[in-house]
């Protein structure tokens, strides 16, 4: 299945499923309710599955034609990595912090992302992704760690790195198969797989929850819109943008988190993480214009 590269719309669909993305931690926090962070992060993947069901069905995406090119490895090992990035991530930020977990799972993801692509698909990234990456991620530490480190937790800092690594390597699986299988399709074997594990997951360390009114509204929320919708976003810009490119440009996530907790939440902001946003959006509107670059100049050589 031959799809234009168009590379604006592959950027605006990762930034829309960005700031989708960023609207879940103001929704958890409107919520105000009792439900843990992990089972939180559980049942959102199962509200997600449930929406890709039912999308994949009005779509014709649970044909056998839509399921017949899909490798069955690559779409359980997606799923195994979707789990493992919502797992790893939600421990270790309650290890590390909201704060210094988001910044390094969020911006470990782009490093991971970039050298995954250089190894297994011979596409080393370019000087300039990675300045504006490396100019993106400062600006992430600083928005996510503006009020200050008191102490580090190893074992955070290690959980934190698996997810950012678990997340480049779903990226970089969703790349192999967009090609061959409706988003639709592939977005619920991967949603569908890490349900099955993060359930009895959070069962097995919390028990069963107690799920408020407020809670239930959350996480179909976060579930459906920021999951759902983010995600079939993501894999459809995936069509026209590199892996590497695409997890850079998802670091729109935490400008829009940040703004969101200012102006929804109230959240204090000072100066350290007004220049961290800009920063990040210095570092995306570069990433943006190598991948531009870079797309132009391969079609020049191919002419």
């Amino acid at each position: 299945m031959q799809v234009a590269h168009r590379p604006l719309l592959g950027v605006a669909c990762v930034i829309g499923a960005a700031v989708l993305w960023g609207t879940t931690g103001t929704s958890q926090a409107l919520a105000g309710g009792t439900l843990s962070s992990l089972w939180f992060g559980a049942l959102r993947l199962a509200f997600a599955a449930c929406f890709f069901v039912v999308f994949a069905a009005a779509t014709g995406g649970l044909t056998r034609r839509a399921w017949k090119d899909l490798p069955p490895t690559v779409a359980l090992g997606a799923g195994l990595c979707m789990a493992a990035y919502n797992l790893t991530f939600f421990a270790g930020v309650k290890l590390t912090g909201v704060g210094v977990g988001t910044a390094i799972a969020l911006g470990s993801g782009p490093i991971w992302a970039g050298l995954l692509q250089a190894v297994f698909q011979r596409q080393p990234p370019t000087g300039a992704w990675w300045l504006g990456t490396v100019v993106a991620i400062v600006g992430g530490v600083l928005l996510s760690a503006g009020g200050g480190v008191q102490s580090i937790s190893a074992t955070g800092v290690v959980l934190c790195l698996a997810s950012g690594l678990s997340y480049a390597v779903y990226t970089l699986l969703n790349k192999r198969v967009v090609g061959l299988a409706p988003a639709s399709s592939i977005t619920l074997a991967a949603f569908g797989v890490a349900a099955l594990v993060a359930l009895p997951a959070a069962t097995f360390q919390t028990g069963l929850p107690h799920v408020g009114s407020s809670d239930l509204v959350a996480v179909a929320y976060t579930g459906v819109v920021t999951a759902g919708v983010g995600y079939l976003l993501f894999s459809f810009s995936l069509h026209h943008v590199r892996p590497a490119t695409a997890v850079t440009l998802a670091l729109t996530e935490p400008v829009v988190a940040f703004v969101l907790a200012v102006l929804v939440l109230g959240e204090p902001t000072g100066m350290a993480a007004t220049i961290g946003l800009t920063l990040v959006v210095a570092g995306v509107l570069g990433v943006v214009r190598s991948e531009l670059s870079s797309i132009r100049g391969g079609s020049r050589a191919k002419s």
